[in-house]
């Protein structure tokens, strides 16, 4: 038996289980009478829909019910919410399937049931559906022209929404009397998401309770349950919404889909339950999608080359519809970070949202953060490049220093703790930063090294739950309101658990997903779970141990005062007389059982979470471009990071790796492409959609300067999106600077070879 403590690289507990095959997602989920769900999808991006005839596919062989828009309305089935509005934001209804047009290629147009995927197929391809397409809108930077194609005809615009934070009349006032402003216009391109495991959804309705169940692969059921009941008139708690195991989120995961909605819907006319499961093809044009920014940014300089403002004027691509939190992951979300980690005297930025005939866009890995960082740390090899000075050695000068700290910034944000300096010059010694001329000298090629400095902020709902149940068996069972999707919550959940109460690992079981047996939770998002979830579990583990020393002083006939509770044992001070926490539990649960007085050691505690934590690292590139063919080769990765206190270092750097990953693709690979004047995507499949594969990649290199933040008891700052925070920069200014000799300045992500070959050739 094992007991795990904190800061140990323990191995995943829950690997085995997923390796063996003994994982259980949503479309493994077979239910009795269960028919199965299919989406009709529009292939156009902008079109009427001028009539839909269902007849022929109705009368199938195996066809069950066809539900169009006009069912829905009868039914009272309202459109899908936008939770996180802006002020004077547009917001035109965003309907379950399509009504009277369609906005982006694989809007929903009709659901199908029938009594199996082919089926559903056959008379899919039976519909008759008569559209007159209009031209459409995919440019985010050409939406508010007067021209433009409008995506809702009774709006005045394309615009959804102008925000904007910060004092701009002390960042003008910054930049009249600067001695040189630095300009840069970047663009954060729209990325598909990609999960390993597509989006599924399974209903089943009890009409004696009234109440409906609904399985999918979410990253946190509450929300889900919360906002469906809206759109069906009843409460949330008419609703049970379980997670099984889940294959990957990135951000995507959190919302509220159509197919969630039609699957209940068609569950409750049908009295049958209703399977819906992505193919990935479908998947390219029904998930939320990521990114898809065009961003000018200025930093003011004085006579010394020290940074006085920043500011940034950002066009951000909503898509068609407004999804779950879209509003708000431009606006709040990715200005917060917007002064990283330097000495900013004042920054205003100002955000326009956009429609387009796109897929809606959504929170995605690092949801803000990523692209103001992109921003900033281009902004900061420009501006160096412009001074003739190191990059390195400006950022540090410019750099805010553990005295500043805490740290208000311009933008509304208290940083608590960090060392930035020392990060950076520990990331220098680690990439030989000082030895990259000779380096570059002995290769004889295109070779350049880049550097990033990132920082962002975690975020989340402001309170989580951790419940602990001993059961009967011997086993302690955790519950918890944070929803795994491949990031091993289990294993720190456990190793917490097990170094607060002394507990073998192999006795304690993390319980998630149910919103019955767990009736709140914030789910998984904005490198949340670490230092919300572990708070919840330590004051409930405190709870655990104030019933125990109450149960042990009544065992073992002693006074409360006098129990001390030291690895497992409850025991009285000074003394051998004791009581294993796991006897203890099993005795009052017997006495309960005998009718006699009992402590239970169970506990349910809800923690508040006070602030935000600010993750912040720095990632190195070196990187090879032949420029024959503008292949580049990514020779080598090194990331310093403070997380703050790593629980699991071996899991932290399996987080970075995959957010580095993550972060590479975008840089060099990732290239979603719509076709203008049609919105047809053009990138609609791995074919033609470029991911990372581990040939793309060296090892990447993690190592921690641990700076513990003071605002939670862990002192954990969140890992889970900090490497695709800080890796885009890195790897594209690594590239403009193996391309400084040929006189390329500019180069837009994705960095394929065509556009590295061109830009080498002025193109």
């Amino acid at each position: 038996m094992t007991k795990f403590g904190l800061a140990q690289p323990v191995r995943r507990v829950e690997d085995p289980r997923l390796l063996l095959g003994h994982g259980r997602y949503t479309d493994d989920i077979v239910l009795p009478g269960m028919r199965h769900g299919l989406v009709l999808r529009s292939p156009h991006a902008a079109a009427s829909i001028d009539s839909i005839d269902t007849a022929a596919a109705a009368a199938m062989p195996g066809v069950r019910a066809i539900y169009t828009a006009a069912d829905l309305e009868a039914d009272g089935i309202g459109p899908l919410p936008c939770a996180a509005p802006v002020d004077g934001m547009a917001a035109p209804a965003h309907p379950v399937l399509a009504s009277g047009a369609v906005h982006h290629v694989g809007d929903p147009v009709a659901f199908i049931v029938a009594d199996t995927p082919r089926a559903a197929r056959d008379a899919a391809e039976a519909i008759s559906v008569t559209y007159s397409p209009t031209a459409a809108c995919v440019d985010p930077a050409a939406a508010l022209a007067a021209d433009a194609p409008r995506v809702w005809p009774d709006l005045p615009s394309n615009q959804v929404f102008r925000w904007e934070i910060g004092d701009r009349t002390a960042t003008d006032a910054l930049f009249a009397r600067a001695a040189r402003v630095i300009r840069e216009t970047v663009v954060n391109n729209r990325i598909v998401v990609s999960s390993m495991e597509a989006r599924a959804a399974v209903a089943e309705y009890d009409a004696a309770a009234g109440r409906f169940t609904l399985y999918a692969n979410t990253q946190g059921g509450w929300l889900v349950k919360n906002l469906i009941g809206g759109l069906f008139g009843l409460p949330p708690e008419r609703f049970r919404v379980i997670t099984p195991d889940v294959g990957g989120g990135f951000g995507m995961k959190l919302f509220l889909y159509a197919e969630h909605v039609l699957t209940c819907y068609a569950a409750r006319k049908l009295g049958v339950p209703v399977k819906w499961a992505a193919d990935r093809s479908e998947a390219f044009v029904c998930d939320t999608q990521g990114r898809d920014n065009v961003t000018l940014g200025e930093i003011a300089l004085d006579a010394n080359g020290a940074v006085l403002a920043l500011r940034t004027r950002n066009t951000a691509n909503m898509g068609a519809y407004l999804s779950t939190f879209a509003p708000y992951i431009p606006t709040y979300a990715g200005t917060g970070v917007l002064a990283s980690v330097y000495r900013f005297q004042a920054v205003h930025a100002e955000v326009t949202g956009v429609f387009t005939h796109t897929v809606p866009v959504d929170a995605y890995r690092g949801a803000g953060r990523p692209e103001s960082n992109y921003l900033v740390e281009r902004l900061m090899d420009h501006a160096a490049r412009a001074l003739g000075e190191d990059r390195a050695a400006f950022r540090r000068r410019n750099m805010l220093t553990p005295a500043d700290l805490p740290h208000a910034t311009p933008v509304g944000k208290t940083y608590d703790s960090g060392d930035f300096p020392r990060v950076l010059d520990t990331a220098l010694a680690r990439i030989d930063w000082s030895g990259f001329p000779a380096r570059r000298a002995a290769a004889g090629a295109r070779r350049g090294i880049g550097m990033a400095y990132y920082l962002e902020a975690t975020g989340g709902d402001p309170t989580e739950r951790a419940e602990i149940r001993f059961a009967e068996d011997g086993g302690v069972d955790v519950f918890v309101g944070t929803q795994s999707t491949g990031q091993g919550h289990e294993t720190a959940y456990v190793q917490l658990v097990s170094d607060k109460l002394g507990i073998d690992a192999e006795q304690i079981r993390i319980r998630q997903g149910d919103t019955d047996t767990i009736p709140v939770g914030g789910g998984t998002g904005g490198a949340r779970s670490l230092y919300s979830e572990g708070q919840a579990i330590l004051v409930t583990t405190e709870s655990v141990i104030d019933k125990g020393k109450r149960a042990a002083a009544e065992t073992l006939e002693a006074a409360v005062a006098d129990i001390v509770f030291v690895d497992g044992r409850f025991a009285i001070a000074g003394t051998d007389r004791g009581i294993d926490i796991l006897a203890l539990a099993a005795a009052q649960r017997a006495r309960a059982a005998a009718g006699q007085t009992a402590v239970s050691l169970d506990a349910a505690e809800v923690a508040e979470i006070k602030a935000h934590t600010f993750p912040n690292g720095c990632h190195m590139a070196e990187v090879e471009v032949d420029p024959e063919t503008g292949t580049v080769r990514l020779l080598r990765y090194q990331v310093t990071d403070d997380v703050g206190r790593a629980v699991n270092p071996m899991i932290v750097r399996g987080q970075v790796h995959g957010g580095v990953t993550q972060g590479f693709g975008q840089a060099v690979l990732e290239h979603t492409v719509y076709e203008a004047g049609s919105g047809q995507l053009l990138s609609g499949s791995f074919t033609d959609y470029a991911l990372p594969r581990a040939d793309d990649l060296p090892d990447i290199e993690v190592d921690f300067v641990e700076v513990p933040c003071a605002t939670n008891p862990l002192g954990v700052k969140g890992a889970g999106e900090a490497g695709a925070v800080g890796s885009p920069p890195a790897v594209i200014n690594a590239i403009l600077d193996a391309l400084a000799g040929d006189g390329v300045q500019r180069l837009d992500m994705p960095a394929t070879p065509e556009r590295v070959w061109r830009a080498l050739r002025g193109g």
